[in-house]
């Protein structure tokens, strides 16, 4: 049995993202084209043999949080497996938080992929994508092969294939409020659904990827100024920026010979996070 284990947690962008109607609970429907990124976490995992749970964030100058996902999702398939091993858990935060990336989503994601191996569980894919959505509507995407065409709350996941594309990603400091962006009066809920396979169609045939829209951009972008400054500085450059998720991330997929030092820190204000890189065809851990 492996003892330690270093391992990506990748983050995601919505390529689109319409909301097509509202559920009588209030959930909101969705639909979405999620696709990862070559920009990730690194989550430490280390075997501990006396059942304990500890979490440590090798980064963060504060204290952690008292449930933190990553606890939540190892503490989920302690108790439903019943093993009595447990483990150390040490994040190695790389992607910015409160940006629509699915960062903590990804880490929760890989967290249960690990500890499956490290406590030699040997549960299937889909046992674990079933408590994983107990965690929360994006962390099945993580467990994944690849890139997928997103209904419901997050639930519903249909695998598609997708060259990879060049992005520039750019997150401000500030946060958006994700309760106050769904919970807007001028939200749009009722986007006409989409086909998948005419918009897959659509997506595949345009090398910018400009089909479809977010339709959480608008009020996000009122809710935090920064969001309309990315957006803005990102047209200024002759791009066709979206934002990803619920923000504040926003992105634009970069055409064939995008000159070099767009993600320059000097272009952008302190205290952005900038990545320029690929989309990825498959998960890191797809073939685990």
């Amino acid at each position: 049995m492996q003892r330690l284990l270093d391992l990506p947690a990748p983050a995601k962008v919505n390529l689109f993202l319409h909301v097509v109607g509202r559920r009588a609970d209030g959930y909101h429907e969705l639909q979405s084209l999620f696709v990862p990124l070559g920009w990730h976490d690194v989550i430490h995992l280390e075997l501990r043999r006396d059942g304990g749970l500890s979490r440590e964030d090798l980064h963060a100058s504060a204290g952690l949080p008292v449930n933190d996902l990553c606890l939540r999702a190892a503490r989920a398939l302690q108790q439903a497996s019943g093993t009595a091993l447990g483990a150390h858990i040490a994040l190695d935060k790389r992607l910015p938080q409160q940006a629509g990336l699915g960062g903590g989503s990804s880490d929760a994601a890989t967290v249960l992929l690990g500890l499956n191996r490290l406590w030699g569980l040997h549960w299937p894919r889909a046992r674990l994508a079933a408590l994983a959505a107990t965690l929360g509507a994006d962390v099945p995407f993580f467990l994944g092969p690849g890139p997928a065409w997103v209904e419901g709350i997050g639930e519903r996941l249909t695998p598609v294939e997708l060259p990879p594309r060049e992005l520039l990603v750019v997150k401000p400091p500030s946060g958006v409020p994700t309760a106050a962006v769904f919970s807007a009066p001028d939200l749009p809920r009722a986007t006409p659904r989409a086909v998948v396979t005419e918009a897959l169609a659509r997506l595949q045939a345009d090398p910018l990827l400009r089909w479809g829209g977010n339709d959480l951009q608008e009020v996000a972008a009122r809710l935090c100024p920064d969001v309309a400054q990315a957006l803005q500085r990102l047209r200024d450059l002759g791009l066709a920026p979206r934002m990803s998720g619920s923000g504040s991330a926003v992105f634009a997929v970069l055409p064939a010979g995008a000159p070099a030092g767009l993600e320059d820190a000097a272009r952008w204000p302190a205290g952005w996070t900038i990545w320029r890189g690929p989309t990825l065809p498959r998960l890191p851990l797809a073939a685990w």
